[in-house]
């Protein structure tokens, strides 16, 4: 199955609509463009003042609109060049890796707020009022949602901490994944079917890392009661290593047996295990599957499995 990665295009109708909205916005700062009488223009201009905070001193002119333009390229400067110093730094390891990706995050959400105080300043909208609104809005904002300073709260005092990092393959509640993002209010897991599950940084509570020591694969297999043991395990200590010389990219070390698991009711049961990395430990235990099998195989070693008996009644 392909995976989609076409990206939703805007719609026209979107764009037609923020168009308008522009245009709207540049009418009500200059009113006199408008073919209106002289006294519904100062009505407006004394309506916007009072309404939108904006000061009627000077009039919007180009040099107002190259110097907005200037300003929003100056500020999109700046992200950029922060941007990139973060993701330079992030290339060290995972940890500086994700750290960096939610300091790129909140940066963007700052850079968004100063360019749109610093425009409205430009075009004449008095932006120390727009501050103390958006302080009052902010703290109304902040009473309603909770669950949402919560989230960031927590996502920082996972990033801080060092519970997970991005690249570590965690068990959040039945969903095993690897971390993919660690936003400011969110996390992104991907399992091996590419499926992504996005949690709400203060619903992770609860949850296993499997990154931060190696994992082990393991590989149980029964052998007939009447195998000689002895002679089975110094064939597998002979032949363990050369497993690992086989499959160094996903074996951490030489696969060791453990011993007998169980005397189950159709043979001997058996345990052999190989330290792998996590995100190997299902090719590790498949591949360590195989190994046994054929080596089994080749040295004439009998796996037993269920066989019924019928008895015929005379």
């Amino acid at each position: 199955m392909e995976k989609n990665n076409s990206k939703a295009s805007v719609r026209p109708g979107t764009i037609i609509g923020a168009v308008i909205a522009v245009l709207l916005t540049v009418l009500l700062l200059n009113p006199a463009w408008l073919p209106l009488p002289k006294q519904t223009i100062e009505a407006i201009q004394e309506l916007t003042k009072s309404h939108f905070l904006i000061e009627r001193s000077t009039k919007i002119t180009s040099a107002h609109i190259l110097t907005l333009i200037l300003a929003l390229c100056v500020m999109w400067l700046c992200y950029s060049v922060i941007k990139l110093i973060l993701s330079a730094i992030g290339k060290r390891n995972p940890r500086s890796r994700t750290i960096a990706e939610l300091l790129v995050g909140t940066i963007k959400y700052i850079a968004v707020i100063a360019a749109i105080v610093w425009g409205l300043s430009i075009l004449g909208v008095n932006s120390t009022a727009v501050l103390a609104g958006v302080g009052i809005i902010g703290l109304i904002i902040g009473f309603g949602a909770q669950s949402l300073i919560e989230d960031v709260i927590t996502g920082l005092f996972i990033i801080f901490e060092g519970k997970y990092s991005i690249g570590d393959v965690i068990i959040l509640d039945d969903f095993r994944g690897t971390v993919r993002e660690i936003g400011v209010r969110t996390t992104t897991i991907e399992d091996v079917g590419h499926n992504l599950k996005v949690v709400n940084n203060s619903d992770i509570r609860n949850f296993q890392n499997r990154s931060r020591n190696s994992s082990v694969a393991s590989c149980v297999v029964g052998v007939s009661y009447s195998t000689d043991l002895k002679a089975l395990e110094k064939i597998m200590a002979e032949n363990l290593p050369a497993m690992y010389q086989a499959h160094r990219d996903i074996y951490l070390s030489a696969p060791r047996y453990l011993g007998v698991e169980e005397l189950g009711d159709n043979g001997v049961i058996l345990k052999i295990v190989v330290d792998t990395k996590e995100e190997d430990i299902f090719t590790s235990a498949r591949t360590l599957n195989r190994d046994i099998r054929v080596l089994f195989s080749e040295k004439g070693i009998e796996i037993p499995f269920p066989q019924v008996v019928v008895h015929r009644g005379e």
